[in-house]
């Protein structure tokens, strides 16, 4: 199994991936405070890994439910929920990724 934990940012919002391969599939387990999230959610609970980790063959499911649920572009959820499938089905090693943004 492999979990995000992620810190939206000025939102306030948490939210937790937990990723686990079942056969060919990755299974998602989403938990999160933010209401547009939850709902996501609900409509991603399964992926095939090798699916979502390109999208140059256009959307992926992750992508397409992301863009019907998560009203904000810049939410670092979605990007969370691909580095814990990747991590699960063995495509990533675990690593923390950080945006750190400032007014200069």
């Amino acid at each position: 199994m492999a979990i995000s934990e992620i810190h939206a940012g000025i939102c306030g919002f948490n939210t937790t991936v937990q990723a686990t391969m079942e056969d060919d599939e990755c299974v998602l387990t989403i938990t999160s405070e933010c209401p547009d999230i939850q709902r996501l959610a609900g409509a991603l609970d399964r992926v095939d890994p090798l699916q979502e980790i390109s999208a140059r063959r256009g959307p992926t499911k992750i992508m397409e439910v992301s863009r019907v649920h998560c009203r904000h572009a810049a939410c670092p959820v979605p990007c969370g929920i691909v580095k814990a499938m990747e991590v699960a089905a063995g495509l990533a090693l675990p690593a923390d990724a950080t945006i750190k943004v400032r007014r200069e």
